[in-house]
């Protein structure tokens, strides 16, 4: 009886401490140093929220860059990877077309990047490589008027580097640069 007693309350003492008192201080730490994050790196317009950095958005206007597709169709509740492999012909099949439609937005792109043609893991990957967005300019300076100068500017500007110079690609996030390109658009 003793022994159940004793694993009755170390039971109960770790239920509180890694249940309760461990998440209500990580959150709070995070809440305390990283803000934004811990809110979902929401990105707001004149005060109103517009999206987060963290998902991709579907955009289909001419006028603005637009991002890797999504399997989920771009619907944060509902994410799902293509699991085709390159040698599956419908993935075969479904690149021809993606490429296709491309070429038809971008009638003067010679090298595609991939990720303007593949579909991200998770649906919902928000970013580009750098390439991928300047390969859209052409399309985008003859929709709005911008000069193609000042829209490789804009990717530029809104390029984000490796973190710690080390990890990960060099890449865009498609939501904020179309916030920013917006304002020249109105």
């Amino acid at each position: 009886m003793k022994m159940t007693l004793t694993a009755i309350r170390l039971s109960v003492v770790l239920m509180l401490l890694c249940g309760l008192i461990y998440p209500l201080v990580t959150t709070g730490v995070a809440g305390a140093l990283f803000p934004k994050q811990a809110e979902g790196s929401l990105i707001e317009v004149n005060g109103k929220v517009v999206g987060s950095e963290l998902l991709a958005q579907d955009f289909q206007s001419s006028k603005l860059f637009h991002p890797r597709a999504s399997n989920a169709k771009y619907d944060p509740t509902a994410t799902a990877g293509s699991n085709m492999a390159i040698a599956y012909p419908e993935y075969v099949k479904a690149m021809k077309e993606q490429i296709d439609a491309l070429r038809k937005d971008n009638p003067n792109l010679t090298d595609i990047p991939a990720d303007l043609v593949t579909i991200s893991g998770s649906g919902f990957d928000p970013d580009l490589s750098p390439e991928a967005a300047k390969a859209q300019v052409p399309r985008i300076s003859k929709e709005t008027g911008i000069s193609e100068q000042e829209l490789n500017e804009l990717v530029d500007a809104n390029t984000t580097s490796r973190q710690l110079g080390i990890f990960g690609e060099p890449r865009v996030n498609v939501t904020e640069i179309n916030m920013e390109l917006l304002k020249q658009v109105k």
